[in-house]
């Protein structure tokens, strides 16, 4: 979630395309669930929504959401087209399971972003934990740590067919500790849901000791292949514009799979994988 090409120029224009996402995507969610028309755009929502004085009234938590975001004066890590792109694919899903490797700017927008779902963010970095949770305690977030370094990514790429353990279509993940890409000691509700999106954004994956975002990439690409009920997972990745982003998303979510891009965001739309599949992709 560091060292990231963030949006300097009209930082509060950028504040206030965030809060119409945010208002825009509640107010389709709730059109949709009342069989009331749905709008062609965020931003046609967004205007539409204040004519419609019979709609109630926003909950305490969504308005607490447009506050921090016109009030902030941290500008966005990812650029409006790229939130777009998982803004989109929510305002189908919704409500959700929705997992979230990393915290940052993004991430109480995404919360708001699938009422009445689950958000579960996942974050190694205990201060940046603290810091969010004090701006924004009602979020869910795991505390977690990588036993990966940024540095071994070559080499963790190239002996992954080696271990059993890592490969198809036996690889699994909880207690997995003789393959190293695997996320073995997560919090035990990551393990028990199934998760209809994962965004990953997170950790920090810009300097040798980094834990790079091998482990998280590849551990999303077996949530999805042992997906058990109807529909894809979505997968979102970000700074594909890195050397390990790209290798490893190519490697273990597949460039078949891959079904929209924009700047440095990657989404992919994973089927379960066949029981007999003997490679990721």
């Amino acid at each position: 979630m560091r060292n990231r090409i963030v949006i300097s120029e009209k930082p509060l224009f950028i504040t206030i395309l965030i809060v119409v996402i945010v208002t825009g995507g509640l107010t389709i969610t709730s059109l949709h669930r009342t069989g009331g028309t749905n709008p062609t755009s965020i931003l046609y929502t967004f205007v539409n929504s204040q004519s419609q004085t019979t709609e109630p009234k926003l909950p305490t938590t969504h308005i607490s959401t447009i506050l921090h975001y016109a009030t902030t004066r941290t500008t966005a890590q990812q650029t409006l087209p790229e939130i777009k792109v998982a803004v989109d694919v929510l305002q189908t899903l919704a409500p959700c399971n929705l997992l979230i490797f990393g915290i940052g700017h993004e991430s109480l927008m995404w919360a708001t972003l699938n009422p009445r779902g689950t958000t579960l963010f996942l974050e190694d970095d205990l201060n940046s934990v603290h810091k969010t949770l004090n701006d924004a305690p009602s979020l869910r977030v795991h505390h977690i740590s990588y036993d990966t370094r940024l540095s071994d990514a070559d080499y963790l790429l190239s002996s992954y067919k080696t271990s059993p353990k890592c490969l198809p279509p036996n690889v699994y993940l909880k207690g997995n500790t003789r393959c190293k890409l695997a996320l073995s000691s997560l919090p035990e509700e990551v393990y028990k849901r199934e998760w209809d999106a994962i965004i990953i954004d997170g950790p920090k994956g810009y300097y040798g000791e980094a834990p790079g975002r091998m482990a998280a990439i590849f551990s999303a690409a077996v949530m999805a292949r042992r997906r058990e009920r109807a529909g894809e997972t979505h997968v979102f990745v970000h700074d594909v514009d890195r050397k390990v982003e790209k290798e490893y998303a190519q490697e273990f979510l597949c460039n078949n799979y891959l079904v929209s891009s924009e700047n440095r965001l990657w989404h992919f739309k994973i089927p379960p994988a066949a029981k007999d599949s003997l490679t990721f992709c």
